[in-house]
């Protein structure tokens, strides 16, 4: 009895979870006359592409209802620098976490409180330090770079790697390491041929969660970007005044996700295998 409510309630829970995503695909498939009807439709009489031709296609910048203005950065551009700084600030606070959580798990540099500390100081608000790093950042010139959002979504989601990291590596037997080193092997070879092979799928599964992390920030990259650089967050919350254009919205908010879907699905062997490494022995 007890299972079939808990399965009933995970079914409603599920349900909840998955009509906003269902919606939002289903409104970027919509005519502009289905975009506000009421009573909703759930399925699009004539589903079309009209969407994604006019924000992907014909660049439509903004929801102005123009064609865009010529000083806004277009959604290819936001795609291309949200890629960019995902994808290098995401290799970077992996790497370095790696590093870092192997010294703190082999050699004791780091106690596990003290990598908690790093973790909290990221819970700190983004709106609390907003004011001091863009003042620091327009002092060395880094406002409205890719240079200076790619530094800054490295050191952010540094503490998420060091911590997610150590998980991983603590699982691995040192006594492998020992006998390797009793072999002959360098500290380096140990590494390179035993440790990072077995470290292979944690390193997929922290890598996906920084970049969904760094894909989807939103509150610093508006206020760190002006005209030169926007990421694709920023890009979509141009819309937000324009309640009309709900298929544009719908259909930029689809198109910012099936790069995040694709690249779950390429690694996806790793991704399984890495969520469920670090307790595999608890």
């Amino acid at each position: 009895m007890f299972n079939v409510f808990r399965h009933s309630v995970l079914c409603v829970w599920l349900a909840i979870v998955i009509f906003p995503i269902y919606w939002i695909v289903l409104i970027s498939f919509k005519g502009p006359a289905e975009w506000n009807v009421w009573p909703p439709t759930y399925w699009p009489d004539s589903p079309t592409l009209f969407n994604y031709v006019q924000v992907w296609v014909n660049d439509l910048a903004t929801g102005s209802g123009n064609g865009g203005l010529a000083d806004v950065i277009g959604p290819w551009e936001s795609l291309t620098n949200t890629f960019v700084i995902a994808l290098v600030a995401s290799t970077l606070a992996t790497v370095a976490g790696t590093i870092i959580a192997y010294g703190a798990s082999r050699y004791r540099i780091l106690t596990d409180s003290q990598l908690l500390y790093f973790l909290i100081l990221r819970m700190v608000p983004p709106f609390v330090v907003a004011a001091p790093i863009f003042l620091w950042f327009s002092a060395i010139g880094l406002v409205d770079t890719v240079l200076g959002l790619t530094m800054l979504y490295t050191v952010t989601t540094l503490p998420y790697a060091m911590l997610v990291m150590k998980s991983f590596i603590d699982e691995i037997p040192r006594d492998i390491e020992y006998a390797a080193e009793m072999l002959g092997a360098a500290r380096w070879q140990v590494f390179r041929e035993i440790v990072f092979p077995l470290l292979r799928s944690g390193l997929a599964a922290t890598f996906m969660f920084l970049f969904i992390l760094n894909w989807s920030e939103y509150f610093l990259a508006l206020i760190l970007s002006k005209t030169d650089v926007s990421t694709l967050p920023v890009h979509l919350n141009r819309w937000a005044g324009n309640s009309g254009a709900n298929g544009y919205q719908a259909a930029l908010s689809v198109g910012s996700t099936l790069p995040l879907i694709v690249i779950g699905l390429l690694i996806r062997k790793h991704l399984v295998r890495g969520l469920t490494f670090g307790f595999a022995g608890r």
